[in-house]
């Protein structure tokens, strides 16, 4: 544990940060999970919201820096395949 104050500081708002990054990753592969259900149960109505609040968590990932904006990209394109798949 540091001895100075501001070092002390960064510690504890690293730790917050962290937290934070963990809930909001967690959220995303919530919303793909979510998805990949709905696609399972044939559910077209509820695939639709699912991918759009999916893809709209995985930007936002991808713009605070949590993933690399290529991954995004590649579970977009992942995610966007399912659902031309379920329409057909």
């Amino acid at each position: 544990m540091p001895n100075i104050k501001s070092a002390i500081k960064r510690v504890k708002k690293g730790e917050a940060n962290r937290q934070h990054n963990v809930q909001f990753k967690s959220a995303m592969r919530t919303a793909i999970k979510s998805f990949n259900e709905k696609v399972d149960e044939k559910d077209v109505e509820g695939a639709k919201t699912a991918f759009l609040a999916a893809t709209q968590k995985v930007d936002k990932a991808a713009t605070k820096g949590l993933i690399h904006k290529n991954k995004a990209s590649h579970e977009k394109s992942r995610l966007a395949k399912k659902m031309n798949g379920l329409n057909a």
